[in-house]
């Protein structure tokens, strides 16, 4: 269940950026892509991934963008994601 969440998460992520940013699918893939994490590695895992100390930043990032997009304001909440999730994974 985990794997195919986050692969249609990807997929409606690509989508709407292929369809200009459109918020609806990317916030849609958004939410597709972390419940999909959860179900991966679990609950408690994602959370102390997410909220490790070295990596507040980066989480602090990532979920502003997806509050950003959201807040239908999708290139900009890309962008502020694209970081956190550099800075997160790096």
């Amino acid at each position: 269940i985990g794997v195919g969440l986050v692969g249609f998460g990807l997929f409606f992520l690509l989508f709407g950026i292929l369809l200009y940013f459109d918020s609806v699918l990317l916030a849609f893939g958004n939410l597709l892509f972390l419940s999909g994490l959860v179900f991966i590695i679990g609950f408690r895992r994602t959370f102390t991934f997410f909220f490790q100390r070295p990596k507040l930043k980066g989480t602090s990032f990532f979920f502003g963008g997806l509050l950003v997009v959201l807040m239908r304001w999708p290139i900009l909440g890309m962008l502020l994601e694209a970081y956190g999730f550099i800075s997160l994974f790096r």
